[in-house]
């Protein structure tokens, strides 16, 4: 029997190769674990704030990962008085946290309309809320979903850090940056 029963921990190459097959699932899979991130943020009086978001895009070359919004949702607020962020993922079954330390770019009109398209309508509406999402209303369902694409929006994260904690027989933690082609560095855990 194998001590380590994810030998894509041993490596930092296969490490970073291994995070970045579970983002590109969770894009895909509704039931993967890097699906629903959770968004780390900081407001412009400096309380920080955390969300769950879904993950729509993932490229790795690029090193950027997306995810759709209601422009008018405080967190694009928050992004854009402070666009660093940090997205966390943990993988249960991997027994492996992920940290992505990132900054926040907006993607509108123009820019998102071919993306626009391909949503189902089903989910359209949840790009537009009136009052805007985290109004205070009169009763739970005193509000409105409206489609429209001039309300729909795209941040894109670009990673800047990734921080990996397997929790293994053998605990083993690596950073990867992208100040150093994402070479890797082991860490103490």
């Amino acid at each position: 029997m194998s001590l380590n029963p994810h030998p894509w921990a041993s490596e930092l190459i296969t490490m970073h190769c291994h995070i970045w097959s579970l983002l590109m699932r969770g894009v895909a899979d509704r039931r993967a674990a890097a699906r629903h991130p959770t968004l780390a943020s900081v407001t412009p009086d400096k309380r920080p704030k955390a969300r769950t978001v879904v993950l729509r895009a993932a490229d790795k070359v690029r090193a950027w990962l997306d995810i759709h919004i209601d422009k008018c949702a405080k967190k694009v607020a928050e992004l854009i008085a402070n666009p660093f962020a940090t997205l966390h993922v943990w993988d249960s079954s991997a027994h492996l946290q992920i940290r992505l330390e990132a900054r926040a770019h907006f993607l509108t009109g123009r820019q998102v309309e071919e993306i626009w398209a391909r949503v189902p309508d089903g989910s359209r509406s949840a790009y537009r809320i009136m009052p805007a999402p985290g109004s205070p209303i009169e009763d739970a369902l005193a509000y409105e979903k409206v489609m429209e694409l001039n309300e729909f929006g795209i941040i894109r994260f670009e990673i800047d850090l990734i921080d990996a904690l397997h929790l293994g027989p053998q605990h083993r933690r690596a950073r990867f940056c992208r100040s150093d082609d994402w070479a890797g560095q082991w860490l103490a855990p």
